[in-house]
């Protein structure tokens, strides 16, 4: 899901040919997605979320924030812009007939914008999620503003809608390992530049979207992995790498992340960098 959104996927003029989109997507819904479950959680537990949730979730990727809506008993609406594959693995984990019986036969995925999530057989959301970490590109807060933009006009007033983004680098150690994506080397999507986290970044997308802050909250999110091996096909799936794929090639990306993930690794051969994610809490007018 940065130094990007923590999902950032290739343009058709990008490295679209070294990358398996499919296989990508695999990595992300067996490896890398469930790093976020804590946040999911402790979202869910403040906004008490419940059958009387009717949740719009922004960049679902393959589902599993959606999934432990639903088995909360949220009315679930994912939308899912950039990923077929992804949301292919959502539909698999969300289809009224998935393994288990609790999703509830009202969730919706919806490859396409916000917009496209409109019903007007349907009552409004009253919760809209964006779980994909805030970057560090400067274009990050545009696309997210735009996002924004076309879900707020679906929710009723006063909805909670969630934000979130990196906590102090001091504070990921995935931060470090994260300097790979954004070499020299590499120029950013859109000629956007890097630039160093802001902790008043949420509040001031809220504010240009015309959404109210009220309240955050920091969330410990440590990366755990198997071993390298599965932290560098982790991390890869993220597309924070892409640029750095695009002016090298995969293999030598996947040789600097080895390299980088050195000091996190552990005894047991198993990898570990501690992370906080912090989320604000802002409202539709």
């Amino acid at each position: 899901m940065s130094p990007t959104l923590v999902r950032q996927h290739l343009s058709p003029t990008g490295p679209a040919s070294r990358v398996d989109r499919s296989a990508r997507a695999r990595d992300w819904s067996e490896i890398q997605e469930r790093m976020l479950v804590p946040l999911y959680e402790a979202v869910y537990e403040r906004l008490e979320v419940g059958p009387r949730t009717r949740l719009l979730g922004l960049g679902c990727g393959s589902g599993l924030a959606l999934l432990m809506a639903a088995s909360r008993g949220a009315a679930v609406t994912g939308v899912e812009p950039g990923s077929p594959e992804r949301l292919a693995l959502a539909r698999q984990r969300l289809l009224p007939d998935a393994p288990g019986g609790h999703v509830r036969g009202d969730t919706r995925l919806v490859g396409g914008s916000p917009g496209d999530a409109a019903d007007a057989t349907r009552p409004p959301y009253n919760l809209v999620t964006a779980f994909e970490p805030l970057g560090h590109q400067e274009d990050d807060a545009v696309e997210l503003g735009s996002l924004l933009a076309a879900a707020t006009p679906l929710a009723v007033h006063g909805a909670p809608v969630v934000l979130v983004g990196w906590g102090p680098p001091e504070r990921c150690a995935t931060s470090n390992v994260l300097r790979i994506a954004g070499k020299p080397e590499a120029p950013a999507r859109g000629g956007g530049g890097r630039r160093a986290a802001v902790r008043d970044d949420l509040e001031e997308v809220a504010g240009r979207a015309g959404l109210r802050p009220d309240g955050s909250g920091r969330v410990a999110c440590p990366f755990g992995y198997a071993d390298v091996g599965s932290a560098v096909r982790g991390l890869l799936s993220t597309g924070l790498f892409d640029t750095a794929i695009a002016a090298t090639d995969r293999a030598q990306v996947g040789k600097e992340l080895t390299e980088a993930l050195h000091p996190y690794r552990r005894r047991d051969r198993t990898v570990w960098m501690p992370n906080v994610f912090r989320y604000l809490v802002a409202r539709v007018p």
